[in-house]
């Protein structure tokens, strides 16, 4: 899965720890996620969508394999 949380984040000048603030997650969460270590649960996946407004399709893209 493929997801735009970096680039979002920094437009708003986020930094991962304001992320993870926001989430209620470590910062090293935030990281694992953005690089693509982690696949969040759908439960933060939509905490996160909502965090930048955005629906969860709009954050997150399924890759095809």
């Amino acid at each position: 899965m493929k997801n735009k949380i970096r680039s979002m984040r920094t437009e708003r000048n986020w930094s991962q720890e304001d992320m993870a603030q926001k989430l209620g997650v470590s910062r090293q969460t935030v990281n694992a996620i953005e690089n693509d270590k982690y696949d969040p649960m759908l439960p933060l996946a939509y905490k996160i969508a909502k965090a930048f407004g955005k629906r969860i399709e709009d954050v997150f893209q399924l890759e095809e394999r």
